[in-house]
């Protein structure tokens, strides 16, 4: 089992901002955004990649959970663990960190092996599925995160 993985480095910039002074919603999800983006170099699918082999990477479901307020030009860096996979799919555990170990906000996300000219979910070509594999040897999390799996909904006091 293993670590978070460190794959992103950035600062909040100032079109993130919102009326409420603070980083808006959306560009949580756009982080988490580079975050699918840099798994799938990881693994082997790059530009040049997905335009020859016409394979690529869904998401099919996204779960963010918003923990704390980042601010203009705060640090941050996105994490990224692999809670399981098979033949076609990943399933994944980000987490958004701000200035001095802050965790800001998590995303937990299924995403699908696509055969482009099909449209259609496929497994991951051989040497595709070896990365993920070996991903999955040194970032899964011996327990769940407390986020994952979680169900939105009111709790009602009995």
């Amino acid at each position: 089992m293993g670590e978070p993985k460190m794959i992103i480095q950035n600062k909040v910039p100032k079109e993130w901002i919102d009326y409420n002074g603070h980083m808006n919603d959306a560009e949580y999800v756009r982080a988490f955004s580079w975050g699918v983006d840099r798994f799938m170099k990881l693994i082997g699918i790059s530009d040049e990649f997905r335009e020859q082999q016409k394979y690529t990477i869904y998401t099919m479901e996204t779960h963010v959970c918003y923990l704390d307020e980042m601010k203009l030009g705060e640090p941050f860096e996105v994490y990224m663990q692999l809670i399981d996979y098979d033949a076609k799919r990943a399933h994944l555990f980000y987490e958004l960190y701000g200035e001095n170990g802050k965790r800001a906000a998590t995303s937990e996300q299924m995403l699908m092996g696509i055969d482009q000219t099909s449209g259609k979910a496929t497994p991951f070509p051989d040497e595709i599925f070896k990365h993920v594999e070996e991903l999955a040897k040194h970032h899964t999390p011996s327990e769940k995160p407390k986020e994952a799996g979680r169900i939105i909904g009111i709790r009602r006091k009995k």
